[in-house]
């Protein structure tokens, strides 16, 4: 064996080269990498006494992607477009053997060789399109030469890997083997015997000439793949791109890729989605916290009610493969919960995306019980009952007697005070708020609210069992409504002033569906339940007064069949109700609010300007880190665009200084000196300085 450089190695046997690259933890193709295999290959193509080659890695996985340390800095040569000219230009067979993932520039690599083989467990993707970018090494060119463009703009657009089986029917690999490199060494000794034809990726034809003489096929697959991505460029990108691989020569196809792959590396949607990349990392560190600090182990769990929110957090449990008692008040309401459950996983069963074994073996996972004595044998409990401080503070109690020493007692509250809830106990610093998103077993965000008291091991365990579950953790600091649901609140302000201005729910749900928003604040209001924010505002002595009224009248939204809109016959399409505007026009003349047409431009700075300056306070308090938690929290919480970035993210490419000019003007215009500039947000019209380079510290970081 020969090490050809630290994270390469070549060595010999009858006539076949094995060249291995370990890289941990995931042989990211950083320049070290690319060198190596550089080197590796010439060495294979002067050495008579090669006839084949095997590329592989040692390790847990194949080439799972670029290098992310590299990025935004200048590139080292070679790149990877080179380490691939290297494979097209070996006149010798290379197989590549392939195991746990092949990503990105790792699949574009496999792409350039001849042949693939994969190991039944493997996955192989192009998930490029999440960063807002597309395959920039040849993956658009190759990929609709070998499974045809068809496949390749789905495959390509979605981002989204797929299992060794579903890649040997497309004919991205040519075989499942058991090992690896085994399985590759013995595939390469049969080409070698077979005396097969050596054909590079790069020169077949097959699968994308009958689609240049005929695109129907395709222009339908590509537009599928594009449907709900409206105004997102790097999928529109990615179809350009499969295109020109069978409307374009091989050559130019290949140009065409790095010139849209640097045009949209260097736009903000890309920008954005890299932020958010790596936002997602940043936030699970917490300054304060003690290194090497280990959370507790998360053997079982318990969930305090069994309604929809606790119903979800169990399934997130099972879906862990975690055991999980639901204790309720009683067994008809337990059994109402779990059918509850059992009816969730049927939808997806149904719907193909579960199969009914592993329902099974999740529902299996799931118990309920009436008694409270089960908290005795636990490791963490998470109250899910609903949002009265009260209640909470009595359960709270209750755990404080039972649960074990050390056991983590965490409250899914979205706005209550987190060590009121704490010191009902005699040991808050066992005490987080652990925040989940509805549904609980889809949602992606937890926000984990530190308490005054929290300790750093129950921080250490909640960011755990968030990970476990499969959740992306941001931990918060304690105030009202924490981050999201703070910042929230500003929105629902606007949405209600709108209303008696004049503005009708339908114009404003257009603007913020137009920003890349999944649902308007009217559509998502009455999804969610306009009775929730409803009881929020009697417990905190707040009005609304058109979206009290039309809960006073039972409209509660989609689950009343009215609420902003009507939904007729148990559908979730919202029609317009012109008894909407009238409540609006009454209370307007009751209240004495002059109404008015209001442009686009004003509902869209008004929807999502007061957001960012409640922002700005949330960061000069402390109850956030870092301003790219804020946007993490935003962006899987609460639907904002990803390729948007978070809204402080979105403020920084506007500027401080235009969204302090529009919230003085808002604020002269409502008399709501609520609207004002908060003083971070001014500092940074007056400094040029940016959410991204703030500093904070606080309830959060420690």
């Amino acid at each position: 064996m020969v090490e050809v450089n630290a994270v390469t190695a070549y060595e010999v046997n009858d006539g076949i080269a094995l060249i291995t690259t370990d890289n941990p933890p995931v042989n990211a193709l950083g320049a070290l990498v690319r060198a190596g295999l550089v080197a590796a290959l010439g060495m294979a193509m002067a050495d008579a006494a090669v006839k084949a080659v095997v590329l592989s890695c040692r390790g847990r996985t194949f080439f799972a992607g670029a290098d992310i340390t590299e990025f935004g800095k200048p590139l080292q040569r070679p790149d990877l477009n080179e380490v691939i000219g290297a494979l097209d230009a070996l006149t010798k067979p290379v197989v590549a053997g392939i195991f746990g993932t092949a990503l990105g520039g790792g699949l574009e690599v496999a792409l350039g060789c001849h042949y693939r083989v994969a190991v039944g467990a493997a996955r192989l993707g192009l998930p490029e399109v999440k960063l807002g970018l597309l395959p920039g090494a040849g993956g658009t060119q190759r990929l609709p030469r070998l499974i045809g463009p068809e496949a390749a703009v789905g495959l390509v657009v979605a981002g989204t890997p797929v299992p060794a089986k579903l890649a040997l029917q497309h004919g991205l690999i040519d075989a499942i083997v058991d090992d690896a490199v085994a399985g590759a060494m013995e595939f390469a000794r049969q080409v070698l015997a077979d005396g097969a034809k050596m054909t590079r990726v790069r020169d077949r034809e097959d699968k994308i000439l009958p689609v240049r003489d005929n695109p129907a096929a395709f222009e339908a697959a590509a537009k599928a793949a594009l449907k709900k991505l409206h105004g997102v460029e790097a999928p529109a990108a990615c179809v350009e791109s499969v295109r020109n691989a069978f409307m374009l020569p091989f050559e130019q196809g290949l140009k065409a890729e790095r010139d849209l792959f640097v045009k949209l590396m260097m736009g903000d949607q890309s920008r954005a989605q890299r932020h958010i990349f790596f936002a997602e990392r940043e936030a699970q560190k917490i300054p304060d916290m003690p290194a090497g600090l280990k959370p507790a182990p998360i053997t079982n769990a318990v969930v305090i009610g069994g309604g929809t929110m606790g119903g979800g957090i169990a399934m997130c449990f099972a879906n862990a493969g975690v055991p999980v008692t639901i204790v309720e008040t009683s067994d008809e309401a337990l059994a109402k919960g779990l059918e509850r459950i059992k009816g969730t996983y049927q939808v997806s069963v149904d719907r193909g995306a579960l199969t009914a074994d592993a329902m099974a073996k999740r529902f299996a996972l799931i118990s309920g019980t009436a008694d409270w004595n089960v908290i005795s044998n636990t490791d963490i409990v998470i109250e899910a009952v609903f949002e009265n401080l009260d209640l909470k503070k009595e359960i709270f109690g209750k755990l404080d007697r039972l649960a074990k020493p050390g056991t983590l007692l965490a409250s899914n509250t979205s706005t209550l005070d987190v060590d009121a809830i704490g010191n009902a106990t005699s040991r808050p610093e066992d005490v987080v708020g652990m925040h989940f998103f509805s549904p609980a077993n889809v949602m992606k965000l937890l926000e984990i609210v530190r308490g005054e008291k929290s300790s750093h091991k129950s921080i250490a365990t909640a960011i755990a069992a968030g990970k476990l579950m499969g959740k992306v953790p941001v931990v918060v600091g304690n105030c009202d409504g924490f981050v999201g649901n703070r910042m929230l609140a500003r929105r629902t302000t606007e949405n209600e002033r709108l209303l008696l201005e004049g503005a009708k729910p339908q114009d404003v749900d257009a603007v913020v569906l137009g920003f890349g928003f999944p649902m308007g604040p009217y559509a998502m209001g009455d999804l969610a339940g306009l009775d929730v924010g409803w009881r929020i505002r009697q417990h905190r002595g707040v009005k609304a007064p058109v979206t009290d009224t039309l809960c006073e009248q039972g409209r509660f939204g989609q689950k009343t069949g009215a609420g902003y809109y009507i939904y007729e016959k148990g559908s979730r399409v919202p029609v317009p109700d012109p008894m909407v505007l009238e409540l609006a026009a009454e209370k307007a003349a009751a209240l004495g609010v002059k109404r008015r047409n209001i442009a686009e431009q004003e509902v869209f700075e008004r929807m999502f300007y007061p957001m960012i300056n409640e922002a700005a306070r949330i960061l000069e308090e402390g109850i956030a880190i870092r301003a790219s938690d804020i946007d993490v929290v935003w962006v899987y919480g609460y639907g904002w665009p990803v390729w948007r970035g978070g809204p402080c993210f979105y403020a920084d490419l506007v500027g401080p200084k235009v969204i302090c000019a529009a919230l003085d003007h808002y604020a002269e215009m409502t008399g709501d000196e609520g609207l004002r500039p908060a003083a971070l947000l001014r500092e940074l019209a007056a400094t040029g300085g940016t959410f991204a380079a703030f500093k904070p510290a606080g309830k959060a970081a420690a």
